[in-house]
């Protein structure tokens, strides 16, 4: 009977819990969702544009599960016509030469591409080839009927002239790794992640401890409380933004030590949204567990939807929603495309304003804290 009811005291507790019922029932279902979305768009065919290109080719990469966009003609800065027409690659062909133009964002799309689009070319000179020899094979027991003159006199054996097949790459080269194109958006994960939960939790310890209640007792504004503690927390974020990104360019060689105060400028803004959200889940919590069950909802979400993973638009949408896409966006860019800050200003802005609204939603909820 002690058993029973100590069994029925926790299963009250925890019903009672609402964010422990969403943690387990709710959470799961949103991540396995997530997981669906992007695994099953993480296989969208790659878009190919063509130029020049034989019917033929185009045909055989259509039945390669490519989708085959022609040109007319070839434009001038193949860079931004890939990027504008949103492009995995660019299939030129002049005279006898091909030329692959690949954008590279996602190497694994890249390669598949470069593969396809040489062994197509390679499969359609062995087929001239034999088709040219049952042509002269056929001309020459033609010949034979002319017989006393020499049936082999006129005849040319030579291997027909093979499509040279060039590749560019638009960013990285044929080294590049899939890890390189999503370690600028770990990066960012990292210092959002522990900012988040730094923040948090020392703001919860603040509340329950009864410090916060004790402030809000004299006469200090809402306001600056909250700054107070983005202010103090940011010191500590700055430092710990510093150290990941010098540690993550000077040690893992992730990027090229020019674009380092671009990194730190993104990161720094990353850090900030981080920081004031964490403070202000973390007036909705009573205790460090309940703190980290935000993670599954908050945190996790955006690993999915920070642009690791390629998505296709109708999924894609959802990525407006979360800050970590613009920061990996803006870091990807600055750290794999070797842009500078100014191509990053859109980002910037935008997780600014991500942290305003989170401060003044802080500064609301405060409210219930002291009497007015």
């Amino acid at each position: 009977m002690k058993v029973m009811g100590l069994i029925k005291r926790i299963l009250l507790e925890k019903i009672r819990d609402k964010r422990t019922l969403a943690l387990l029932f709710i959470a799961p279902l949103i991540i396995l969702t997530l997981m669906h979305m992007v695994f099953d768009s993480a296989s969208q065919k790659p878009v190919v544009g063509t130029v020049n290109i034989e019917p033929s080719i185009a045909d055989r990469l259509e039945d390669s599960d490519m989708t085959v966009v022609k040109y007319k003609e070839r434009p001038a800065d193949s860079k931004s016509f890939m990027e504008t027409q949103d492009l995995d690659g660019l299939v030129i062909k002049q005279g006898d030469t091909v030329t692959i133009k690949l954008l590279n964002e996602n190497p694994g799309i890249s390669g598949r591409i470069n593969t396809i689009v040489s062994q197509t070319y390679q499969q359609k000179t062995q087929s001239t080839l034999i088709d040219d020899m049952k042509a002269k094979l056929k001309d020459f027991t033609e010949s034979l009927d002319n017989i006393p003159f020499s049936p082999t006199k006129n005849m040319d054996l030579s291997v027909p002239e093979k499509t040279a097949v060039h590749t560019d790459y638009i960013y990285g080269s044929e080294h590049t790794t899939l890890f390189d194109t999503f370690s600028p958006v770990l990066i960012g994960f990292f210092v959002f992640f522990f900012v988040f939960l730094i923040a948090g939790i020392g703001f919860l310890k603040e509340r329950t401890s009864g410090t916060l209640e004790q402030m809000l007792m004299t006469p200090i504004r809402r306001y600056e409380v909250i700054l107070g503690y983005v202010a103090s927390y940011g010191i500590l974020a700055v430092i710990q933004t510093i150290v990941i990104v010098l540690f993550s360019v000077y040690v893992l060689h992730i990027a090229a030590p020019d674009t380092i105060w671009s990194v730190i400028v993104v990161n720094l803004f990353v850090a900030l949204v981080a920081l004031s959200l964490g403070l202000l889940l973390s007036a909705f919590a009573k205790s460090e567990f309940q703190m980290v069950q935000f993670i599954p909802l908050v945190i996790v979400p955006q690993i999915f939807l920070s642009g690791i993973f390629q998505l296709e638009p109708m999924v894609g949408w959802l990525q407006v929603l979360m800050p970590l896409y613009y920061a990996g966006d803006a870091l990807k860019n600055i750290m794999y495309k070797e842009m500078p800050l100014s191509s990053v200003t859109v980002d910037i802005v935008i997780l600014a304003l991500f942290a305003i609204a989170f401060i003044i939603l802080n500064n609301i909820v405060l409210k219930k804290y002291r009497k007015i």
